[in-house]
């Protein structure tokens, strides 16, 4: 199970966001969001964020961006 924030985290790394990037969106230092990538891929088990993103969306973690 991640946590709430550690859902955030994965959101934005799924769409290929930095750490320097998610820090600025979440309103958090970059070494804490280099962290929680961290735990992210411990808790998921796989080797990098690349592998992390396509787990999310093989799951569907998170829904589908609304087209307008």
């Amino acid at each position: 199970g991640l946590t709430s924030r550690e859902r955030d985290v994965l959101r934005l790394v799924a769409v290929g966001r930095s750490n320097r990037q998610i820090a600025e969106e979440l309103f958090i230092s970059p070494k804490t969001a280099s962290v929680h990538v961290s735990n992210i891929l411990a808790k998921l088990s796989v080797t990098g964020r690349g592998e992390a993103a396509a787990l999310a969306h093989r799951l569907r973690l998170f829904p589908p961006a609304s087209r307008r």
